[in-house]
């Protein structure tokens, strides 16, 4: 007998558009048929960037600084320094274990300090700082697998009904049929989001012990710094040759490993 069940749809009434992340973008058509798929390396390249330009500008207030804070005690510049060289250190030494983390699938970091903390706010950071240079997605894709190796090397296993799948609105019809096939086939509720904080209330409401989320690059950061500090997720990316928010496509069988990553 062919299986007429049908995936279980988590529905909620509507906030922060899902896709606001797009809102100055022009109409024209994305480089690389909307891929922006990039090395992992590159992320880390700009974290680096990022933290260079944190400590650069900190040192310059300090210098700037230096001579006031010694009128009030002499002793303030010197521990002021101090206290940066301490910060430095400390930063380049945990973007080398992070690296390593990477290279070795081990969580060599607690959670708290790699992908369920430290690395959600340096994510954040790097993308604004990428903004600026106008690398922003490429920067984020790069982020995103680096965030997930981090986060499948500390994966456990979860029931069907404790897992949640959220997916964006702005899917084709035929990727969010596969979509929709592999919820199905796994028996697991997925959430179809029109907004980003209907999502972060499915989340909420149904209290899943694990989360595969699909979404662009811009909304699946935004999303991680929001959510994944408190509940294990796993992120995917989006091909946009549409553009951003129709139209879009998923590696579905990426999206179907991610899902059994949790299941089994």
């Amino acid at each position: 007998m062919a299986d007429t069940r049908r995936a279980q749809l988590v529905q909620l009434t509507s906030d922060r558009r899902l896709g606001h992340e797009w809102d100055e973008w022009d109409g024209t058509s994305l480089p690389n048929h909307g891929s922006f798929d990039s090395p992992p390396s590159l992320f880390f390249a700009w974290a680096l960037g990022t933290g260079a330009l944190v400590g650069t500008g900190t040192a310059f207030g300090i210098f700037l600084l230096a001579p006031r804070l010694a009128l009030i005690n002499p002793a303030i510049p010197t521990a002021a320094w101090w206290t940066w060289s301490v910060a430095t250190a400390v930063f380049l030494a945990w973007w080398v274990l992070l690296g390593l983390a990477y290279v070795t699938r081990r969580p060599l970091l607690p959670g708290k300090l790699a992908e369920r903390g430290a690395l959600l706010g340096l994510m954040y950071w790097t993308s604004r700082v990428a903004k600026w240079f106008k690398h922003r997605d490429r920067v984020e894709n790069a982020a995103v697998k680096v965030y997930n190796r981090l986060a499948l090397a500390r994966a456990r296993k979860v029931g069907k009904g404790e897992m949640l799948l959220l997916v964006p609105r702005c899917l084709s019809k035929e990727t969010l049929d596969g979509v929709l096939s592999i919820a199905r086939k796994h028996d697991v509720p997925i959430f179809v989001a029109a907004r980003g904080k209907l999502a972060r209330q499915a989340i909420r409401e149904r209290r899943p012990r694990a989360v595969v989320a699909v979404a662009c690059e811009r909304d699946l950061v935004s999303g991680l710094h929001d959510v994944a500090g408190r509940v294990p997720v796993l992120g995917l990316t989006m091909m946009l040759p549409s553009g951003p928010c129709k139209g879009a496509e998923v590696d579905l069988a990426h999206f179907e490993e991610w899902v059994e990553a949790f299941t089994g």
